[in-house]
């Protein structure tokens, strides 16, 4: 989510020297006015056309990731329960990403990493899921992307990194962005107000440790193909989904009389472009700077925004979205922060994005 694109490129006339002019061709009219040369564009070179193909992809994915939230409420609805919908859907994308990728599944080493990256993938999605099927879609996505402060955190705790003082700041302005959006003069305290919010919360916590293990399995094992880290990605969300959809949502499953065949092919759809997703968002993942790629995801929330204000008339007071704007504005400024830095080997942060 490869191909080359090669320029066309035409022989220069001998040095010093115009073309010879056939006898009797007409001389070379002058150029009119108001046609200037320089208002042509010139053809977007390889390299470049890489870049719009690569951002578009990442667009593309944090567009589905945006919007994924409303089929698994309409499961909700049937009776199948936002979890077990989750198990359900995470389930089929494994099996057809193991269908998919089956020829690439040599690379895979038995190494802790692995099962430390799908467990943590897993409570990725449960408390995406879980969170946004449950609770205020936006509120729950802010407090799940308060990514740069579980991020600075565990980097240190698993990589050795130091948090720079521009790193700190950045935390701070996260940490008082969800203060804002959270605090209430009855609790006095501001702490996520219900269950989904927590759901979102550790969500996040969950996303950040994917990240930063995701970059120490790229640093170690630099030849194992990205796919490959995407079906271990699904089968821990299915490993973890399944307790998780017991637990939440207890074990009877009761669909809607009549829903049974829509609520299967819901299940099957959404499966499928969860895993052409990813597949498409790994052509930018493998292709753009990690700062780059840090900010293009934060597409996600506008299009949360829209469709929970379109789909569930989920409005923020101005509290709120003052709060979810530090938040996103942490997580902008933290791609630029790193922009010095060298960008991750091909597939190294994968699975960075194909946690929900």
């Amino acid at each position: 989510m490869d191909g080359g694109h090669h320029a066309t490129v035409m022989p220069p006339a001998p040095s010093g020297r115009c073309p010879p002019r056939m006898a009797g061709a007409p001389a070379r009219l002058a150029p009119i006015p108001f046609m200037s040369t320089n208002s042509v564009s010139a053809p977007l070179a390889p390299a470049d056309r890489h870049a719009v193909k690569a951002s578009l992809s990442i667009l593309i994915g944090a567009s589905v990731w945006g919007i994924a939230w409303f089929p698994y409420r309409v499961l909700a609805g049937w009776g199948l329960g936002g979890m077990h919908a989750a198990a359900l859907v995470s389930a089929v994308a494994a099996v057809l990403s193991l269908l998919a990728f089956r020829r690439h599944l040599g690379g895979l080493r038995p190494h802790w990493l692995f099962v430390a990256i799908g467990l943590a993938a897993g409570v990725t999605n449960a408390g995406f899921v879980w969170g946004s099927v449950n609770g205020h879609v936006m509120r729950v996505l802010l407090l799940f992307y308060l990514t740069p402060v579980w991020t600075a955190l565990f980097a240190r705790l698993f990589l050795g990194e130091r948090l720079s003082a521009a790193g700190l700041a950045l935390v701070g302005l996260a940490l008082f962005g969800a203060g804002l959006m959270l605090w209430t003069p009855a609790v006095g305290v501001p702490l996520p107000g219900s269950a989904a919010e927590w759901s979102g919360l550790i969500g996040g916590m969950g996303f950040a440790v994917n990240n930063v293990l995701s970059r120490r399995a790229g640093q170690r094992f630099p030849d194992t193909d990205a796919r490959v880290r995407t079906v271990v990605v699904y089968l821990g969300c299915t490993v973890v989904g399944v307790p998780a959809a017991l637990l939440l949502d207890g074990p009877a499953v009761a669909v809607v009389p009549g829903a049974q065949v829509s609520a299967a092919m819901l299940v099957l759809g959404l499966a499928a472009v969860l895993v052409v997703s990813n597949s498409v968002v790994q052509y930018g993942l493998q292709r753009l700077p990690a700062n780059r790629v840090s900010l293009l995801m934060l597409f996600e929330i506008v299009i949360a925004a829209l469709s929970s204000w379109w789909l569930a008339t989920e409005v923020l007071s101005w509290k709120e979205a003052a709060g979810g704007l530090c938040i996103i504005a942490a997580g902008a400024l933290s791609g630029l922060v790193h922009r010095s830095r060298a960008a991750p080997a091909p597939g190294a942060g994968a699975e960075a994005a194909a946690c929900h």
